[in-house]
């Protein structure tokens, strides 16, 4: 199953273009290194929601956190949290 996941940015790389802006996002405490593109205009401290490394759209931090509880309550993260 492919899942976008909720993060929230707490870091941008300003000295990329637009094009190769990375930020650092996290989730739940797990740092990694997502690629904006797709969503020039998000900025620290939003949430995104990420499929396989690249923030597909900005999110609100209600929903955010409401996607994230529930996949964690299916399981569907523990591989990737541990």
């Amino acid at each position: 199953m492919c899942l976008a996941i909720p993060g929230k940015i707490t870091e941008i790389d300003t000295e990329t273009e637009s094009v190769f802006k990375i930020a650092k996002v996290s989730f739940s405490g797990i740092l990694k290194k997502i690629n904006l593109s797709l969503v020039p205009e998000a900025k620290i401290g939003d949430y995104v929601l990420v499929h396989v490394g690249v923030a597909m759209s900005i999110v609100d931090e209600e929903e955010a956190k409401r996607t994230m509880d529930f996949l964690q309550g299916t399981g569907e993260l523990d591989e990737l949290l541990e």
